[in-house]
């Protein structure tokens, strides 16, 4: 099981990158990649599938929210999404080899696979292997994690020298309308952490006081959260976590 580099613990990390609208960067966007690197931030991205078997950097399953086109990012194929400007930019979607050439291992870099099953179920596959060939021979800081185990376990098989880690929360049922109840039940737990060989959680920071958590944390092993929004919130946050997820302002 390869620990989580002490590197993600020194900077704050900046979620979906280094994002601003206001100065035309787009979440999990280029530009918000370059100006988390300039910065010195720790960057965590989303990625989604193409239909054609690509991982993209983009959080939402559908494209409505963060462009100016409607329907499914894994209907598109990986050309035709990269043709897709970004809401607030002047770029489109990039892909994760894009984004891993930008970053070239200058700050630690963050990835969360999002579910593809629906319903935190084994119907995955074909974002992990992509990942995996992305990963491939990359020089530089660099984890994976997903709420999804089963993500994660594939991931321990394609690439067990990457640290991995799972995205965890209180499983609430308004944040999660797709998977059933026993399943959103067994995941607040975070019982599958030995078994995936994950070595970190990254934690929904408004439930860090969870039980959970704390067996984790007791156990020796990183506690990162999601998502800071202000100076305050960090300060709280930081009460418990050992590294901070951040948004719309300068950590």
């Amino acid at each position: 099981m390869p620990a989580l580099p002490a590197v993600f613990l020194e900077r704050a990390i900046a979620h979906r990158a280094y994002h601003d609208l206001s100065a035309g960067r787009p979440e999990n966007s280029r530009a918000a990649i370059r100006a988390a690197i300039g910065a010195g931030y720790g960057i965590e991205i989303d990625l989604q599938l193409s239909a054609d078997g690509k991982a993209m950097v983009f959080h939402d399953y559908d494209l409505g929210r963060l462009t100016g086109a409607r329907g499914a990012v894994r209907l598109r194929a990986a050309e035709d999404l990269g043709e897709i400007a970004l809401l607030g930019g002047d770029e489109g979607i990039p892909t994760l080899s894009e984004c891993l050439s930008i970053v070239g291992g200058a700050v630690p870099l963050l990835i969360e696979l999002k579910d593809q099953d629906g319903a935190m179920g084994p119907a995955i596959g074909p974002l992990e292997a992509d990942v995996a060939l992305c990963l491939a021979g990359y020089d530089g800081p660099v984890a994976v994690m997903s709420f999804n185990p089963y993500s994660v376990a594939r991931m321990q098989e394609l690439l067990p020298e990457v640290p991995r880690g799972l995205t965890t929360s209180a499983f609430l049922a308004g944040d999660w309308p797709t998977v059933p109840a026993d399943r959103r039940d067994a995941l607040r737990a975070i019982p599958d952490f030995e078994r995936v060989g994950a070595s970190f959680i990254s934690h929904a920071a408004r439930d860090l006081d969870a039980q959970s958590v704390a067996r984790v944390k007791a156990a020796g092993y990183p506690v990162l959260c999601w998502t800071i929004r202000s100076p305050e919130e960090e300060r709280a946050a930081r009460a418990i976590a050992d590294q901070i997820t951040f948004e719309g302002y300068a950590a």
